[in-house]
């Protein structure tokens, strides 16, 4: 596990933020498996249960409870810690609750990010930054293909456009400063990612966990809408490799990037929730229009780029993804001294070795 990505974090010094998150706590347990040292910077998980107090990942990295709206902290914790990358994930990251909270919704997502970025450049151990925005930063014009890097920005509701703003930061930054001072700077759009451990409201797997250990229907909203879903892995896959590459020092990376399924593995809200079910063996729902907020229909990624330049790829199919992530509340459900911080480690390997099968360049030893 170790010499994937060309062995690049074996011992090297990582600084998430946002490690308390679903999405963080992941990348924490992976980067562990690659030999890195991790310090983590983030606000106390903000569900309960949360994949990060499960699986005990205090007790494997460095853990700093902290906001990134407190620049000073976030500095300070940086410059200590002399990262030699920085992920940043760290974000108000729903849709529904950033109509309720515009305010720190904005703040968190576009001064949070400028904090990270001015701490970085306070701190001259860092040599490359990854920051993860969404599928959303897009002006979503409902087309029938899907968003390449190049496409306008935009976005309708305020939780969209923060991560808009987060992207032009992030290009701002990375020309007016970084580049001087030899960072290296990437940010990555990812669609719908699935997978254990997310208690999250407002997202259809974690509502539907939620429904089933209620033994209530689902109210599902949108039914028909799509969206690019994928196994949590195969974004991080793409995070790492890509921060693999920025830490070698090549500016070729040094730009927008897209991580989503093919085309074949996009399915509605609906078509989700039937094989989520089928898979679990029980669980019901039931559709109720509830709300006049703004939601996209239609959301495609365009993943070419990606493909053709970093050698990237999705390893898993969309039942699969769907298949690994009810075997994951499954087993959590149904043992109740489970060690998940194990079963994850275990997912985190099944996914590595399917990769090898694929011949995919990032899982060569």
């Amino acid at each position: 596990m170790k010499k994937i990505f060309n062995g690049m974090y074996l011992g090297k010094r990582v600084m998430i933020t946002g490690h308390t998150g679903f999405k963080g706590s992941w990348l924490t347990l992976w980067l562990k498996e690659l030999g890195a040292e991790v310090l983590g910077y983030s606000l106390e998980p903000n569900t309960s249960p949360s994949m990060f107090q499960i699986c005990k990942s205090e007790e494997c990295i460095t853990s700093i409870i902290g906001d990134i709206r407190d620049e000073d902290n976030l500095t300070n914790a940086m410059i200590d810690f002399k990262p030699d990358i920085v992920f940043h994930l760290a974000a108000q990251p729903l849709v529904r609750l950033s109509y309720i909270e515009p305010k720190i919704t904005y703040e968190t997502n576009v001064m949070g990010t400028l904090n990270v970025y001015e701490a970085v450049r306070k701190c001259s151990s860092v040599k490359a930054v990854v920051t993860i925005t969404t599928d959303k930063c897009y002006e979503n014009k409902e087309w029938v293909y899907g968003y390449r890097e190049t496409d306008p920005l935009g976005g309708y509701d305020p939780y969209s456009s923060s991560k808009g703003c987060s992207e032009i930061l992030t290009t701002s930054y990375r020309n007016s400063y970084f580049n001087s001072l030899g960072v290296r700077t990437a940010s990555t759009r990812a669609g719908n990612v699935i997978g254990g451990g997310d208690w999250a409201q407002d997202r259809l797997i974690p509502d539907l966990v939620r429904s089933i250990c209620n033994d209530s229907p689902l109210i599902v909203r949108n039914p028909i809408a799509t969206r690019p879903w994928q196994h949590v892995l195969e974004p991080l896959s793409g995070y790492l490799l890509l921060g693999a590459l920025l830490l070698q020092d090549d500016a070729n990376y040094d730009s927008a990037w897209n991580f989503g399924p093919l085309d074949s593995d996009i399915l509605t809200v609906e078509e989700v929730l039937k094989l989520s079910i089928e898979k679990w063996g029980k669980g019901s729902y039931k559709i109720e229009k509830l709300t006049n907020l703004h939601e996209a229909n239609l959301l495609k990624l365009d993943i070419s780029k990606a493909m053709a330049e970093l050698k990237w790829k999705p390893i898993y199919s969309v039942k699969t993804a769907i298949n690994k992530t009810i075997e994951w509340y499954k087993y959590y459900y149904d043992n109740e001294n489970a060690n998940m911080q194990l079963f994850s480690i275990n997912q985190i390997k099944e996914y590595v070795n399917e990769a090898k099968k694929k011949q995919v360049l990032w899982s060569v030893e």
